[in-house]
């Protein structure tokens, strides 16, 4: 079993940053792809960006690029999102997501094997 448990939400003025850290439990933590999704008030849970095991490759949606990086730690069992730029429509709770796959493309939502429970990030205009 793997827990994730994500940290680093909160409050920020439209333009800000926030770095959202993600620690994952369990020795296991390198074999898995990472991951981070997001869903806003009143909408589907979408892909915001993911990380192959060993970290040399990376995926990201089309409205977040050149803004966010996702990175990893594999000692300490942590995967991270930085986000610069923040806009107001980037409200939503983030989640953490593990799956044991290899990576070719961003994260499916029906293939994760582990989600955390989120952390909320909201941006003021």
């Amino acid at each position: 079993q793997v827990q994730l448990v994500e940290s680093g939400g909160g409050l920020v003025q439209a333009g800000g940053s926030l770095r959202l850290s993600c620690l994952t439990s369990g020795r296991m933590f390198s074999v898995y792809a990472m991951g981070w999704f997001r869903q806003a008030p009143g909408k589907e849970r979408e892909f915001v960006a993911t990380i192959s095991n060993s970290g040399g490759t990376t995926y990201y949606t089309d409205s977040v690029k050149g803004r966010f990086t996702i990175s990893r730690d594999n000692a300490k069992n942590t995967v991270y999102l930085q986000m610069n730029s923040l806009k107001p429509e980037e409200t939503a709770v983030y989640y953490c997501a593990a799956d044991w796959t290899v990576l070719t493309g961003p994260l499916d939502l029906s293939g994760v094997d582990y989600w955390g429970k989120g952390t909320l990030v909201t941006v003021s205009s």
